[in-house]
């Protein structure tokens, strides 16, 4: 070891962790108040390595533990067709919850503090290699110096270089703004999931999303599902047109943006990297393929994670079950070669379906028989032959250009 590092073994905690986005700061909490383990979570220092503050929703019947830091919730949902028909629905018992990420964080840096089992260490983590009962993991403090943390156990939750090969790579990318306008224009007790009347790409699809925090504030976004992000005028003139023409705000400010991208793909994640060395969160595959949902499934996997070491199991779950990928991967395919009109499904599919049964089943929660029923509700012949050639695909690297980089928001 070369001169200045520092190796940290005496007392060496249990479990390590590396990233202190919802992933990372979310198995901590866990495993902090189950009291089960000894924690370092390994986060950047302040600078370009640390994300920006990012919009995190999701939709759950109990969020106790995150009920504190929740900005807004909402017990109705609503969709817009591309001809402007609204639907309206109620999930009960589930409710839209939205949080920023600064808040998550100061929350759980709270819990952390004061339990004499955890600690934060502001450092960048680097490599992390198999040694005798456990790993070590090499991290650069901010001032230069090299440490080497030795734990039984280590999950990674930083985002993957390159994303592994898939036959679909679709990113679900966005930009939003925190608008202000000057009469009431939103009704606090509604948000709009999904507004199709904005124009749609050739392939793929595109929506507006509207999270009412008042009568007169909103976080309005424009998302697309297709292979590639767009430059920023892009994005600008697409939220112009949404606020002025489709929503017609009248006057308005922007308080505040954020953009990012979330990886849609039939990839298949490894999350156990090495013996005592796991991937979780985007990493480890969370995101929902078929829609970018990710912080519910984080959530979820954090849960099962922290249970399992307390009852001395180590186990880190695929994010969803068996049947959720398959059909995700006939979805992602059927929507990049355009053979299924995507706005005109998912319309079609909230009118004709209970509004609970489908968001269970973007959390991957339903049965097999409420799977069927929610297939046949869709476009069945374009989705068999998508299926039957789904096998003959070969999996290819994403080109470097397209990529997804770390998610900005860990998003619905």
């Amino acid at each position: 070891m070369r001169r200045g590092a520092d190796r940290r073994t005496a007392g060496f905690p249990d479990i390590v962790i590396l990233g202190g986005g919802a992933a990372g700061l979310g198995l901590a909490d866990r495993l902090t108040r189950d009291g089960t383990a000894g924690v370092t979570v390994v986060e950047p220092p302040d600078g370009p390595l640390r994300p920006p503050e990012r919009t995190w929703c999701f939709w759950d019947a109990d969020a106790a533990d995150v009920e504190p830091v929740v900005q807004a919730s909402w017990s109705r949902l609503r969709i817009h067709a591309p001809d402007g028909g609204a639907t309206t629905v109620d999930p009960h018992p589930l409710r839209y919850r939205m949080l920023r990420s600064a808040s998550f964080e100061r929350l759980v840096h709270a819990r952390l503090a004061a339990s004499p089992r955890a600690h934060v260490l502001r450092a960048t983590p680097g490599a992390v290699r198999r040694a005798g009962d456990g790993a070590d993991v090499r991290c650069s403090a901010a001032d230069g110096r090299e440490l080497t943390l030795h734990a039984r156990l280590v999950f990674d939750s930083r985002p993957l270089r390159e994303p592994p090969p898939a036959r679909t790579a679709l990113l679900r990318h966005f930009c939003g703004w925190f608008v202000r306008t000057a009469a009431g224009r939103f009704d606090p007790a509604v948000a709009d999931l999904m507004d199709f009347r904005v124009p749609q790409p050739s392939r793929g699809l595109a929506f507006g999303h509207v999270l009412p925090l008042a009568s007169d504030r909103a976080l309005v976004e424009y998302t697309q599902l297709s292979r590639a992000p767009l430059t920023p005028a892009a994005y600008a003139a697409a939220l112009s047109h949404y606020c002025r023409k489709i929503l017609g705000l009248g006057a308005f400010t922007v308080d505040a943006s954020e953009h990012g991208a979330v990886p849609m793909t039939d990839a298949r994640f490894p999350r156990r990297i090495q013996p005592g060395v796991f991937r979780i969160g985007t990493a480890g595959g969370a995101p929902r393929p078929s829609t970018g949902h990710t912080f519910a499934a984080v959530r979820r996997q954090t849960r099962v994670i922290a249970d399992a070491l307390r009852d001395g199991r180590t186990t880190v779950p695929a994010p969803y079950g068996r049947r959720a990928p398959a059909m995700d991967a006939v979805l992602l395919r059927a929507l990049d070669t355009g053979r299924i009109d995507g706005p005109a499904y998912v319309t079609h599919l909230f009118r004709t379906t209970p509004a609970e049964r489908i968001l269970r089943f973007l959390d991957g929660g339903t049965s097999l028989r409420e799977e069927c029923g929610i297939g046949l509700r869709g476009p069945v012949l374009p989705m068999l032959r998508t299926a039957a050639e789904l096998p003959l695909l070969p999996r290819r690297p994403r080109p470097a250009d397209t990529a997804a980089t770390e998610p900005e928001e860990i998003h619905r």
